[in-house]
């Protein structure tokens, strides 16, 4: 089974789609799905959150910037907004301008960036601040000034260095002959159950598969063992107190599911690459900017 197709509808006004969400309105998408259409993804700054795209799994702390090709299966990138967080999502075909836009001499830098996006391009740096500037003001513009301000954006994309391949292509060919829809249970299951013990047992029989083959399955299909996966769900909310209360690190270890503050000062490493304090001390820091 395919990931969930997302139909995308757009105004007849305009030849690609952009939508903010925020607190007021939450972004419905399929947790596990695909869609032919070019995504830019803006999520602002102060917001935490992982990414998964296609087989790459990563987490980001301080918002972010992402380019994605058409079909290329991925989850919804933020499920809950506080105060004045937001997510901008644009969405177009490659011939949003014609079957000959980027044949056009002037379009050969960004008809090279609709290619790299294919393998996904994560943005970084002050090109990301910039053009997350960009897109907000795009949602407050009329149809012909967003159009305008959507190539600069893509050609801004295209000129700067300050990005990375998520390498996610591979994974398009892949997903087709594989039952994603267990990818789909799995990631519900500890979406809505990681703050608790899970079982593998437990787990196993969610996609009715025994717990040796599972463990395989889950492996290979992102490369990492299951319990790292729900590891780093537990960092990602321990990461959202240590910069949204002044819980003690000890009370946010066993609010996190964790049940060992060693454990928990080890995992939290290893996911996040430093340590809680060192993470509070950051975010801390960022906030007062």
């Amino acid at each position: 089974m395919k990931p969930l197709f997302e139909k995308i509808e757009r105004s007849f006004e305009s030849s690609f789609t952009i939508k903010k969400f925020d607190k007021e309105r939450s972004n419905n998408s399929p947790q596990w799905h695909m869609h032919p259409e070019y995504e830019i993804v803006f999520i602002s700054p102060g917001t935490n959150g992982r990414l998964l795209i296609g087989d790459h799994s990563s987490y980001y702390s301080d918002g972010d910037l992402i380019f994605i090709g058409p079909n290329i299966p991925h989850y919804g990138f933020t499920e809950h907004f506080k105060h004045e967080h937001f997510e901008i999502v644009v969405q177009l075909h490659e011939d949003f301008l014609g079957h000959t836009f980027l044949d056009a001499p002037e379009m050969q830098g960004i008809r090279q960036l609709f290619e790299k996006s294919k393998s996904g391009l994560h943005f970084s740096g002050k090109i990301k601040k910039e053009i997350g500037q960009d897109l907000l003001q795009m949602t407050k513009m009329n149809n012909f000034d967003r159009l305008l301000r959507l190539l600069r954006i893509l050609k801004k994309m295209e000129a700067t260095e300050e990005y990375t391949m998520l390498n996610a292509r591979d994974f398009t060919v892949e997903v087709n002959s594989k039952d994603s829809s267990r990818m789909h249970t799995i990631y519900s299951y500890v979406s809505n159950n990681y703050l608790d013990s899970i079982n593998l047992e437990d787990i196993a029989g969610e996609v009715q598969m025994t717990v040796p083959s599972f463990c395989r399955y889950f492996k290979g299909l992102t490369g990492k063992t299951f319990t790292l996966f729900v590891n780093e769900f537990r960092i990602m909310h321990a990461c959202q107190l240590l910069s949204k209360t002044s819980k003690s690190i000890t009370e946010i270890c066993y609010d996190s599911g964790f049940n060992n503050l060693s454990h928990f000062n080890k995992q939290f490493r290893l996911v996040a690459g430093q340590t809680a304090g060192d993470y509070r001390k950051e975010r801390k820091v960022i906030l007062n900017v």
